[in-house]
C-alpha cells in the first residue's frame, strides 16, 4: 500500500539535510573536547616524566654523595651518612619527617626504605649512636647497605 502522495521515482525524493545548527561534519564542541583531552594527556605524561627524572636524579645524587663520603675518616663518614639520610627524608617526605628523633626517626627511615636496618640493624648507629661511646661499627657494611637502600628509592 502506497500513500497517494508518495513519489514514484527516486529523482522526485527530497534531498537529505543536516540538523539546523550543524555547520559542517565536525562541530566546534567536539573539536574543543578532543583538543582539551589531547592537551591533558600531554600534561599528565610530562608530569610523570619529570617526576621520574627527578627521583632518578635524587637517587644518583645521593649515591654520588655516599660514594664521596667513603674517603672520610670513620667518624666523619658516619656523620656525613646521617646528614645524607636527613636530606633524603626531607626531600622525599617533607620537613616534619626529617625533624624526627630517636625511635621515631628510625621508624621513619625504616618506612622510607622498607627495611628494619635502622631500628634493628647496624643502621641504628646512624640514628642515635653518633654521639655515644661505642665500638666503631664496620663502615663498609653500613655503606654497602645504604647504597643498596638508596638505589631502591622509587617513591
Amino acid at each position: 500500500m502506497m500513500p497517494a502522495d508518495a513519489p514514484l521515482n527516486l529523482i522526485e525524493l527530497r534531498g537529505l539535510h543536516l540538523p539546523g545548527n550543524a555547520a559542517g561534519a565536525v562541530q566546534g564542541e567536539v573539536v574543543a573536547a578532543i583538543a582539551l583531552g589531547f592537551v591533558a594527556a600531554i600534561l599528565v605524561g610530562l608530569v610523570r616524566t619529570l617526576r621520574t627524572r627527578s627521583r632518578a636524579t635524587l637517587r644518583r645524587a645521593a649515591l654520588r654523595e655516599l660514594a664521596g663520603s667513603r674517603t672520610l675518616a670513620p667518624e666523619a663518614r658516619l656523620v656525613a651518612q646521617a646528614g645524607l639520610l636527613r636530606r633524603l627524608a626531607r626531600k622525599l617526605q617533607g620537613a616534619d619527617a626529617a625533624d624526627a628523633q630517636g625511635a621515631a626517626w628510625a621508624a621513619r627511615l625504616d618506612s622510607l626504605f622498607g627495611t628494619d636496618f635502622f631500628s634493628a640493624g647496624a643502621g641504628r648507629t646512624l640514628v642515635d649512636g653518633l654521639y655515644r661511646r661505642r665500638e666503631t661499627p664496620d663502615p663498609a657494611a653500613i655503606d654497602a647497605e645504604l647504597a643498596r637502600l638508596i638505589g631502591r628509592i622509587r617513591t
